[in-house]
């Protein structure tokens, strides 16, 4: 690089203008724009994996949804035992329609007899907690006789038999079995009417 400039100024060393007459005495190159920030990636996250309840198992004891709605519904139906027969069955019933309802599982007939099977098993373990009292104290055999004279039973010999009978160990036993059969018998029906009305998928209606 010259030490003068063409107006005659002497130039320092290095030197890019003329400081008198302002000059450029070098060419300067050019300065290289910065490379634009790449944007940062964006990272979308994860779905969330779905959470599955667990599957309950089959409607048996060792279901703990059916067992609860099975005592809910047995204790019902002994509260209820003012309307004989009609309570066991209505448990049963009601026993699938609530167990439909809380777990939204389709119930096969089936598993509406398994469902009021345990509804009528409770229910008889009910009736017989509440009922061996009176009957070991003889109120069942006197409530018989008792009902045989408002009927005017025509042999009170026979019927007099019939309320010792009752009050024997093996009478409480028979009436016991008849109970047990009856509480069973008609949970499990009114169980498999729940499952036929309301258990499963009703046909679409055109």
């Amino acid at each position: 690089m010259a030490d003068f400039c063409t107006c005659g100024a002497q130039l320092p060393p290095d030197a890019l203008f003329c400081h008198k007459c302002g000059k450029p005495q070098r060419e300067i190159a050019g300065i290289e724009p910065e490379p634009a920030p790449q944007p940062a990636p964006v990272f979308s996250p994860a779905p969330a994996p779905e959470i599955h309840p667990p599957e309950l198992p089959p409607v048996s004891f060792r279901n703990p949804v059916a067992v609860r709605i099975g005592l809910l519904l047995a204790v019902a139906a002994t509260v209820l035992s003012f309307l004989p027969f009609f309570n066991w069955l209505a448990a049963g019933f009601f026993a699938v329609f609530f167990y439909r309802r809380k777990t939204g599982s389709l119930l096969s007939i089936e598993a509406g007899l398994r469902m009021g099977w345990i509804t009528g098993l409770m229910a008889f373990v009910m009736v017989l907690i509440t009922s061996l009292p009176a009957a070991l104290s003889g109120q069942f055999a006197a409530a018989y006789e008792q009902q045989m004279k408002s009927f005017r039973f025509e042999d009170p010999a026979t019927a007099q038999q019939m309320a010792r009978f009752i009050g024997t160990p093996q009478g409480i036993a028979m009436i016991f079995a008849a109970l047990f059969v009856f509480s069973t018998f008609l949970c499990m029906a009114g169980g498999a009417l729940g499952a036929k009305l309301v258990g499963g998928n009703r046909p679409a209606s055109r």
